[in-house]
């Protein structure tokens, strides 16, 4: 190996990693001689081993793909473009806003900022080419100088202000002059006047932040472009439905934007508690706020001026063309969760259009990739009352400027027409729907066998999302937009590689694996995704994208040198490494959630006849219909909620489980197989669900030469007993482990506590519950509040709680059908079933 070359700075590091990508190792070293890693890895030594990284970066195109040195990837000269619009939602959308060329304009890193970003040239120009790039951003114009007056000359606003209503002061005639200051108290929550120098200043210490936090942060350039197009054809106003992974991304993403040539948005922040500095500050830099009083009932007049003026301000603000960024997502959730924030302002939004206010509106689903989060620690363990302030944020960013996040990326999916939306979404709305509770309590208890051709109706968490009255109508258009933009927004994420290695160790290699194999499953891992149309944030040697992986979490693994002349990787089995974990791995659940629900159905169906086995070897001789495996997954569906499944408005709950059971035969999980009598080994599925299947109905292709026909019901599989599948069956379920084993540990609770319950108390005494289990078997990923609070929402769906509200609080009462023990255990019974 040669003398050692002396330890260099984190700075230093990253240069070496930013040059050129001809500097990798060779292939001749021996691995174990090029780490010297030992259970005391010294992190400083670690970074020398871990140099010579191919990630993406400026130079990286669509034709390079991902380089793989063990196989060659899917369609290994071209990445899949991600994000298109749904064709049957915004058919005028689908070609409008789209162009092939586009896919070939590669990346960039929104955050290098050199000399051929100014104007000028020079040597000092080189040493301030970041003071004087920021100083040339055309900023976001400012509101109407005389906004507070045409706030005032609305209608809505007049409708409270006038004699005939109360509003905020029952019983008081108030002069239009002790109006207008209340309303200017009202605007002052909800904005601030805009700060140039201010602005300029935050974002150069930002950019300086973002420069040392992470290697690159990279966009495409053919989105960029996609983006702008939409908008100067267009020429409407845009709205930025984007994921949420971190408390930062409301302050970097506006300046992503602004340095791309983009409009900065202003940015809609969730209802949580900020300190009077930090809200003041994030106001000025273009932040806007829900004023108190907006959570109020609709009916109530309290709060109603408060209402009225966010209303009418949202459409000036959409009037003025200025963007808007609105978080879909819980911050910390880990899970696709939609926030009630993000319904309160996109309530507004839709407001706007209805009045007529807006002609249309275009809406650009974001996705946001880490390969890791700045404050991931607080993952699934965050109190939603906690105060988030101005030191709380530097500290954050200092934190993880010192310890290097790796990269992050960016993605924009294809922009569409809020009209063409809503056009084909009230034609496609269905009437046909009814409660969870009376779709699958018959099925759970036994008492008749039901026929779920219903969509279920979603009962989202009550919060501040009454701020406009919406009729039933538009409140299930709300609910379809939400989640179409939040299902795009996800799907156009990357995958990283410290995402698929952290679900490798979570869900497939618990108790170590040895790097040689592991190399070889994140090759399988990276093609499975691929498969599936999804990109991955990554490109280079295995190896290497192996190693920089590793190097991100190294406070999660244990690496040991074997005299084998390979590594042995182990997960720590300690609180925090499981929880990092767990929350890098939950990024695979949207790219397999289909599959991992058909993987759970058929392992419901597999221990259904394990006791008229003779062993559990034969279960591999079992033939399932598919119309059995059917009517399981439709159990498994109608019980998620559709924001957890990513389920798009358009698809019926029969498409997504014919859709999920076409994906098992393609991946090869299920082999089709032909039984020569008419008895079948397992034969439990409901005879008239056949005549219900979507795609029977809507099948154009009449010469098609499928192998299902007009038989599709009685086509039979068998889960194929390769290896490659029986670790893909593994991997699969365990994807939805950490829920239905929170639901199910949820409802074995029910028996240690004495009801009625404030539903705070209760959600607090669970976690602490799930807190102990976890630490007795190690489960620390079933452990968070997320899930706690997704489990709590399932049983209220299922009628296993009745809401009263007393005094402002939610009191949780157990029904009378849940009170019996023996109905208790029944539904305990059907949710382990799914459990593998």
């Amino acid at each position: 190996m040669g003398n050692k070359e002396p330890r260099r700075t984190h700075k230093e590091y990253k240069q070496e990693l930013a040059s050129d990508s001809s500097q990798i190792f060779p292939e001749d070293v021996a691995l174990d001689e090029d780490l010297r890693i030992n259970a005391d890895v010294d992190i400083r030594e670690a970074k020398e081993t871990f140099r010579g990284l191919m990630l993406n970066d400026e130079n990286l195109t669509m034709e390079l793909g991902v380089k793989l040195e063990i196989v060659t990837p899917f369609l290994g000269k071209c990445r899949p473009f991600v994000g298109r619009c749904c064709q049957k939602c915004t058919p005028k959308s689908w070609e409008s806003f789209f162009h092939k060329h586009l896919t070939s304009m590669g990346f960039c890193n929104a955050v290098k900022i050199t000399e051929k970003n100014t104007r000028y040239r020079g040597w000092l120009v080189r040493r301030l080419c970041h003071f004087l790039t920021v100083c040339d951003w055309n900023l976001s114009a400012e509101m109407p100088p005389n906004l507070q007056e045409r706030l005032f000359r609305t209608q809505r606003v007049q409708d409270v202000v006038s004699p005939k209503g109360s509003g905020d002061a029952p019983g008081t005639n108030l002069s239009a002059e002790q109006w207008m200051k209340e309303i200017q108290r009202i605007l002052c929550q909800i904005q601030a006047s805009l700060s140039p120098f201010l602005l300029r200043f935050c974002h150069w210490v930002l950019l300086k932040f973002l420069n040392h936090m992470f290697l690159r942060v990279i966009v495409h350039k053919g989105q960029l472009e996609m983006v702008r197009r939409a908008g100067e054809v267009e020429n409407t106003p845009m709205v930025f439905l984007s994921t949420h992974k971190s408390q930062l991304d409301g302050l970097w993403l506006p300046l992503l934007f602004l340095s791309q040539g983009v409009t900065m948005p202003r940015v809609a922040w969730e209802n949580k508690t900020f300190t009077p500095t930090y809200r003041a500050l994030l106001a000025s830099l273009g932040g806007v706020f829900l004023p108190q009083g907006v959570g109020q009932r609709w009916d109530s007049d309290e709060g109603a001026l408060s209402r009225a003026v966010v209303a009418s301000y949202i459409e000036e603000l959409l009037l003025s063309k200025q963007p808007l960024l609105i978080f879909l997502e819980e911050v910390f959730s880990g899970l696709q969760q939609l926030s009630p924030s993000s319904r309160a302002w996109l309530s507004l939004v839709l407001n706007a259009y209805h009045t007529g206010a807006i002609p249309d509106i275009m809406i650009v689903p974001v996705g946001i990739s880490y390969e890791k989060t700045p404050d991931f620690i607080h993952w699934g363990q965050e109190n939603p009352t906690q105060t988030i302030g101005l030191w709380t944020t530097v500290w954050t960013l200092c934190r993880a400027a010192c310890r290097g996040l790796g990269c992050v990326r960016i993605d924009l999916a294809q922009p569409f027409s809020l009209q063409d939306f809503v056009m084909n979404s009230f034609f496609r709305q269905s009437s046909s729907k009814k409660l969870l509770e009376e779709l699958l309590l018959p099925e759970i208890l036994g008492k008749c066998s039901s026929i779920l051709d219903y969509e279920k109706v979603e009962c989202w968490p009550t919060s501040s999302q009454d701020v406009v009255a919406l009729t039933t109508e538009e409140q299930v258009l709300l609910d379809n937009l939400t989640i179409h933009a939040l299902s795009a927004g996800t799907s156009c994420s990357a995958i990283m590689a410290v995402q698929i290695l952290s679900a490798l160790l979570v869900h497939k290699h618990q108790e170590g694996v040895f790097f040689s194999r592991l190399m070889q499953d994140f090759v399988w891992i990276t093609e499975e995704i691929l498969l599936r149309n999804c990109d991955v944030g990554f490109s280079g040697r295995v190896r290497d994208v192996m190693l920089h992986a590793l190097f991100l979490l190294r406070d999660c693994i244990s690496l040991y040198s074997l005299s084998l002349g390979d590594i042995l990787v182990a997960p720590k089995k300690t609180e925090a490494a499981i929880r990092e974990l767990s929350q890098h791995s939950t990024a695979l659940l949207p790219v397999f959630i289909q599959e991992a629900v058909g993987a759970c159905s058929i392992n419901a169906l597999l221990v259904e006849m394990l006791p008229y086995l003779g062993s559990p070897e034969q279960l591999g001789d079992v033939i399932l219909t598919q119309e059995e495996i059917h009517n399981k997954s439709v159990l498994l569906v109608q019980l998620l909620p559709k924001d957890f499944l990513l389920r798009q408005p358009c698809q019926s709950v029969y498409y997504y489980c014919q859709e999920a059971v076409d994906k098992l035969v393609q991946c090869g999980l299920l082999v089709a197989d032909e039984v020569p009598s008419d008895h079948f080994l397992c034969d439990t599925a409901q005879k008239r669900f056949t005549e219900k299947l979507l795609w029977k109905a809507t099948d154009d292709f009449g010469d098609s030469d499928s192998d299902y026909g007009h038989e599709a019901g009685k086509c039979c599989f068998k889960v194929s007993q390769l290896e490659s599948c029986s670790n893909l069956f593994v991997f699969l379920c365990s994807l939805l482990g950490p829920l239905l084993k929170t639901l199910e540990r949820a409802i074995a609770f029910l028996q240690e506590l004495d009801f009625p319950q404030p539903e705070s108390l209760y959600m607090e005494e669970l976690y602490q519950v799930l807190m102990r289990l976890a630490r007795e078997d190690g489960s620390f990923e079933c452990a968070n509040r997320t899930l706690t609070a997704t489990a709590i929402r399932i049983c209220k769906e299922l009628g296993v709680f009745k809401e009263v509200t007393e005094e402002k609080e939610c009191i949780l009462h157990l029904s009378e059908t849940f009170i019996a023990q023996e109905n208790q255990k029944k539904l305990e019974n059907f949710i382990h079933q799914f459990i593998y």
